[in-house]
């Protein structure tokens, strides 16, 4: 597999680690990449971090602050900003550029909460044409003589009559984006049914001057290769399927690499990997805070291993690691990896409408910024 080139970033590996509100976090970064050198070697793909709000950082939110927190060793350093203005947008990138936050910025315009969309953000925004090439074009302008590359990531569209994709793609790219990644669902789909890879497909042949990234149901080393198989896009993008599989990255990167991939871990090894996620947890946000943190994490660890619903209670109301540390003592550490753990993991909910703001859909080439759709705590 050759190396996926973005802008001036070269990955040995074509995985990117989606952002994930309240997941993917420093500490959760860092376990997937220790995980990688521990099984693979080496790190080789791209870890970005949760979602941040463009006028949250100009305005030097602490909580967003806090968010933008990297690994002294992490490199590339990948920021992810969630923007619908393009004065905003430039503001917050050239922040980005002027103070050495970040080493890549990716912009999310793919987000289907109602509260977003209903004022015009996420993947509500592309159909904007006009203004979402705006945005985009005031971030590459404000990273241009730099080594920062912009990229951009949004849904097919916003419902099955309304699909954005195709002219995302293209105006991304004119605007001097470095790759575009499509996660292959409507927002009206929100996580549910099935990702409809043939849209990545339509998308790469339509889009043929930088990378184009497929997003939804990778849950599996299997699902990669054959998502890059049969759609001939360049890279893949991870999320739900890292949910208690930080180790996911490296069976990735050894399916894409032709090497053999490592043995999934034992009940044991799954406990050790839990501990030290609730230490760097803990070295971000302060135990008592960081124990809180875990426990959302304990049932996608768990699944699939008979551990008790006694105990599945108990370390999901986990509140110190030396109480942690009692309950992993409970799991017996010689049950291997059970094939009842592979599949779709983390939330699905239901298709339904997608919330606009009035009069949305009838002017696509309305540059008009949103009323209030930036004033949303980074994280989603």
């Amino acid at each position: 597999m050759s190396p996926l080139r973005i802008g001036s970033l070269e990955l040995k590996s074509p995985v990117v680690l989606a952002p994930m509100a309240g997941i993917t976090n420093v500490a959760f970064r860092t376990l997937c990449r220790e995980l990688e050198i521990e099984r693979a070697g080496s790190t080789s793909g791209l870890y970005v971090c949760e979602m941040v709000t463009a006028r949250a950082l100009v305005e030097r939110q602490p909580a967003t602050m806090h968010m933008t927190t990297f690994g002294p060793d992490e490199t590339p350093r990948s920021l992810q900003l969630y923007t619908v203005d393009p004065d905003t947008t430039y503001a917050a990138a050239k922040m980005i550029v002027d103070e050495n936050l970040a080493d890549h910025i990716d912009m999310n315009f793919g987000c289907p909460v109602p509260k977003v969309t209903r004022k015009g953000g996420g993947a509500a925004l592309p159909y904007k044409r006009t203004l979402f090439g705006r945005i985009v074009a005031a971030a590459v302008k404000a990273t241009a003589g730099t080594d920062i590359p912009v990229t951009v990531k949004f849904r097919v569209g916003i419902d099955e009559d309304h699909h954005t994709h195709l002219d995302a793609g293209r105006i991304a790219a004119a605007e001097g984006a470095a790759a575009v990644a499509l996660h292959a669902r409507t927002a009206s789909q929100r996580y549910s049914g099935t990702a409809d890879w043939g849209e990545i497909a339509r998308l790469k042949e339509h889009v043929t001057d930088v990378p184009v990234l497929g997003n939804g149901d990778i849950f599996a080393a299997e699902d990669a290769a054959r998502m890059m198989a049969d759609t001939g896009c360049d890279g893949v993008v991870v999320g739900r399927g890292c949910l208690g599989r930080p180790w996911l990255f490296a069976e990735l990167s050894a399916a894409l690499n032709g090497r053999e991939q490592p043995t999934p871990p034992t009940l044991g090894e799954v406990a050790s990997i839990i501990r030290r996620h609730a230490e760097l947890l803990a070295a971000h946000h302060g135990e008592d805070k960081g124990l809180r943190e875990l426990r959302k994490h304990v049932s996608w660890y768990l699944r699939g291993f008979p551990a008790g619903s006694e105990l599945r209670v108990a370390m999901a109301l986990v509140s110190n690691l030396t109480e942690l540390d009692d309950l992993l003592t409970k799991l017996d550490p010689t049950i291997p990896f059970p094939k009842d753990a592979e599949g779709p993991r983390g939330r699905q909910g239901s298709p339904g409408k997608v919330a606009l703001p009035d009069g949305w859909l009838d002017d696509p080439d309305d540059p008009v910024v949103p009323a209030g759709a930036d004033l949303m705590h980074s994280g989603g």
